[in-house]
Formats: C-alpha cells, sequence, structure tokens
C-alpha cells in the first residue's frame, strides 16, 4: 500500500514536472502578432484605432493605443496590467487617444486591470511631455482612487522612455529597433520598428509613405506590417483636403512598391483607409497591379504565428 502510494505521489510530480517543461516550452515559442486596431481617425465599429499586441516569449508588447485597445485587450481576456511595455510611433491623436484609458484602467484593481508596476512607455523625443500632461489632467482621479479603493500608486507612475533610431530594447531574447520612417516633413518625429527573436523578425512600417528605410528594415523578414490609405479621385477633387492625407500616407501603390523591394514572407496591411466608396477589392487590385505576391487585408482581432508561418 505504502509503496504505491509513493509511486502515484511520484507519477504525480513527474506529470506536474512535464506540465511545467511544456508551458515554459510553449511561451518560449511563442512569437505572435496581433491586430487589435486596423482602423484610423475614422469613428467605426468595424476597424478599432491603431494598435498592434506582439505575444514574445514570456513577454507582451504593445504598440500604439488607438481607440478601443483596452475593450480589444478585454476581450482577449488579457489583463492591461500584463502588458510588459508599450511603444509609440508617433504623437497623431488616432495613435493616442486609447491611451488614457489604457493607462487608468489598467490601473484598476478588477482582472481586467492590475497593474502594479509603472507603465513603461518608449517613443519619440515630445514623451515626457505627453505623459506628465496626462498625470496632470487626471490627478483628481487618481488621487481619490488611491485613497478610495487603495490602488497603489507606482500602478498609475509613467516610467516614459524618449528614443531616437537604433535598437531601443532588449530583454529575455527580444530586441526592438526603431528607425524613421517618412510621414511627411510636416510629421515629425515619426517611427516605425522592429522586433526580433529567435532569428525572427516582424516589422510595424507605423505610419508612412513609401520609405526606403521601411524598405531596409523590413528586407526578407518574416511578417511586415504596412498602412495603406485609399482616396477615389472623385473624392479628392470634391474636398481638397484629402490631398494632405495622401501626402503622408502610403497609396496601394506606393506599399506594393515597399513589398516588391523588400520580400517579406508575408505582408499585411493594417491602418487602413478606405475612404469615400473606396473598398477592399479596390485595395487589392492596385496591390496586385504592382505586387504580385500575397498581400492579407488586416481585420481587427485577426492574428500571426511568426514561429510558425501561420494565421
Amino acid at each position: 500500500m505504502k509503496t504505491t502510494r509513493l509511486k502515484t505521489i511520484g507519477l504525480l510530480g513527474l506529470g506536474l514536472l512535464l506540465a511545467w517543461v511544456v508551458s515554459a516550452n510553449a511561451k518560449e515559442d511563442l512569437f505572435r502578432v496581433t491586430l487589435l486596431g486596423t482602423g484610423t481617425p475614422v469613428p467605426s465599429v468595424e476597424r478599432f484605432g491603431s494598435s498592434t499586441l506582439i505575444e514574445v516569449g514570456e513577454q507582451r508588447l504593445l504598440f500604439d493605443f488607438g481607440r478601443g485597445v483596452s475593450i480589444r485587450l478585454n476581450q482577449l481576456k488579457m489583463p492591461m496590467g500584463s502588458i510588459q511595455a508599450h511603444f509609440l510611433t508617433h504623437f497623431h491623436s488616432d495613435h493616442t487617444n486609447g491611451l488614457p484609458d489604457l493607462w487608468l484602467t489598467g490601473w484598476l484593481r478588477p482582472v481586467y486591470g492590475q497593474r502594479n508596476t509603472p507603465f513603461i512607455i518608449y517613443g519619440p523625443q515630445g514623451l515626457t511631455e505627453l505623459t506628465t500632461g496626462l498625470s496632470a489632467a487626471f490627478g483628481q482621479d487618481i488621487r481619490t482612487r488611491a485613497n478610495d479603493e487603495k490602488s497603489p500608486l507606482l500602478g498609475v507612475t509613467f516610467e516614459p522612455h524618449e528614443i531616437d533610431a537604433g535598437v531601443i530594447y532588449e530583454h529575455q531574447g527580444v530586441k526592438v529597433t526603431a528607425f524613421n520612417n517618412d510621414h511627411s516633413d510636416k510629421v515629425k518625429p515619426s517611427l516605425g520598428y522592429k522586433i526580433e527573436y529567435k532569428g525572427k523578425a516582424v516589422v510595424l512600417s507605423g505610419d508612412t509613405k513609401y520609405s526606403e528605410e521601411v524598405v531596409r528594415q523590413s528586407a526578407g523578414v518574416d511578417l511586415l506590417v504596412h498602412c495603406v490609405t485609399v482616396i477615389p479621385e472623385d473624392l479628392l477633387k470634391q474636398y481638397p483636403q484629402y490631398k494632405a492625407i495622401y501626402d503622408h500616407l502610403s497609396s496601394p501603390e506606393e506599399a506594393a512598391r515597399v513589398f516588391k523591394a523588400a520580400h517579406p514572407k508575408r505582408a499585411v496591411y493594417s491602418h487602413i483607409g478606405l475612404n469615400g466608396n473606396a473598398s477592399v477589392q479596390d485595395l487589392v487590385e492596385r496591390t496586385q497591379a504592382v505586387y504580385s505576391g500575397p498581400v492579407v487585408v488586416g481585420e481587427d482581432m485577426m492574428a500571426f504565428d511568426v514561429l510558425n508561418g501561420a494565421r
């Protein structure tokens, strides 16, 4: 009886050890890109504001904070407080208007929040001004919740890192490189990001026109996520303001030139501007006129497995 019990305990311990090893390996082999929001400033229920989640190894990294980012994370059952680092491409409002919600709601005590450590964020010069301003603007709320709900002040403290082009983050085998894209001379600074892990690489173009630097950073990468906008000719004639959009964002033809020059293993559109009566079919046809390789038109919550090359 005693021997049988010891064997049972031993088998149970072995089973727990194997489960732990499998779980550890599963995390180590994780490199997944999820398009939380694929939209633009347009207040759309189908396409939330620009935001991309990258789960890599045991880390969760978040790039840009468009409208609805907190809702998308909650759909994934992912506590906002579980994001290790946050990265901003530039200061346009459709990339920052979800930041106050993510920051403050992620500090709350329910399961969807639970941030107990500083909100680590990387971004262009001017980031400290943004985070300092938010802390001042929401000071009354912060003081009230800290006193009433006993939420730890450390969890609502910003830790901003103002960066220039170059390697800006290295941790547990993950490397993040920032680079300058071309969002026009009037929108500077503006960054893209390259994320590398276990010999695989993902590039997020950020908001950009055709850019040789995006091509250089994206050469042969496993996944290139690129912005695009479609503006029909009649709309350009009727509303000249739309010309400014084309002056600082890629048309399908420009994005296709990037794909053709960089030869990524997979090309994906996000930050998709379908203006007026423009359709996904218009976007695809105009892309294929220049680039013959496969292109995925991103949708909110679409995910890509980088290590295994699957969706």
